[in-house]
């Protein structure tokens, strides 16, 4: 991690100590930074709890200060997207499907955050944080508070994956708006239905990059080029690739999981 993202994690970190203040349980990184490194594009994923609920004040106080932090220009460079997630440490042990969430902050919230919505969300509950105390367990790097097995408890198997395939349908909402994560986010999902393994972005792209016919291979090494900062952000050459490209991924996910339901 360079030594710019160390210092905005360290600000994140900070944060999240002086809002919730005692109710701070701890703080973990997962994602990129801990599975196969921070690429150009990744964000900054950070996954806190707390004793309690947020309050409207506390809420105020972590989104102006993320405004600030997340994809701020400094002399050394742009500073990555942020994102910020807590839970209720009684709400998400013991585990029970689906879970809820107290509060994110990411990019796709920026606009709602800075009109003043401080819950943009429509609805507390979060299937994806299986997903992400999944990926918090494996990456066991906590940047506040004691290790996550004290205080999460493994996510069943079939939570976990019907957690991701009931996101399919968000992610393909922002396929023309935010064509290169959701091809990641697409092939990702395969790839752990697959084999049961939550895998970087890139590392996801290279596993179904693999399984492709020729024909369904450039949509997604785009998608992963772009990612890895390899190429521009352009998609208008290939754009009416992309909807056939997603279909046939979202396609093979249905096969896989119907499979394992029979």
């Amino acid at each position: 991690m360079r030594d710019a993202d160390q210092q905005q994690l360290a600000r994140v970190v900070a944060l999240v100590r002086d809002v919730l203040g005692p109710n701070a349980v701890g703080a973990y990184l997962f994602g990129s930074a801990v599975l196969g490194g921070l690429k150009p594009r990744s964000d900054l994923d950070v996954l806190a709890v707390s004793k309690r609920r947020t309050t409207r004040e506390e809420r105020q106080g972590l989104v102006g200060r993320l405004l600030s932090i997340s994809g701020r220009s400094t002399p050394q460079g742009m500073w990555r997207n942020v994102e910020l997630t807590i839970v209720v440490e009684s709400e998400i042990k013991p585990w029970g499907f689906p879970p809820r969430r107290d509060f994110q902050y990411g990019q796709r919230f920026r606009a709602a955050f800075e009109s003043g919505n401080l819950s943009p969300w429509s609805t507390t509950t979060d299937p994806d944080l299986a997903a992400l105390i999944t990926m918090v367990l494996l990456a066991n790097s906590p940047v506040l508070g004691p290790p996550p097995d004290e205080i999460f408890e493994p996510v069943p198997h079939h939570d976990l994956i019907r957690a991701i395939i009931g996101d399919i349908d968000t992610w393909l909402d922002d396929l023309d708006s935010d064509t290169r994560n959701v091809i990641l986010a697409l092939a990702r999902i395969w790839s752990t239905v697959a084999t049961g393994v939550i895998r970087s972005k890139d590392a996801a792209a290279d596993w179904a990059l693999d399984r492709l016919a020729e024909q369904h291979r450039t949509v997604l090494a785009r998608a992963r080029a772009i990612y890895l900062g390899d190429e521009e952000e352009l998609w208008d050459d290939i754009k009416a690739q992309v909807r056939p490209h997603a279909d046939h991924i979202v396609a093979e996910i249905q096969q896989l999981a119907g499979a394992s339901r029979g």
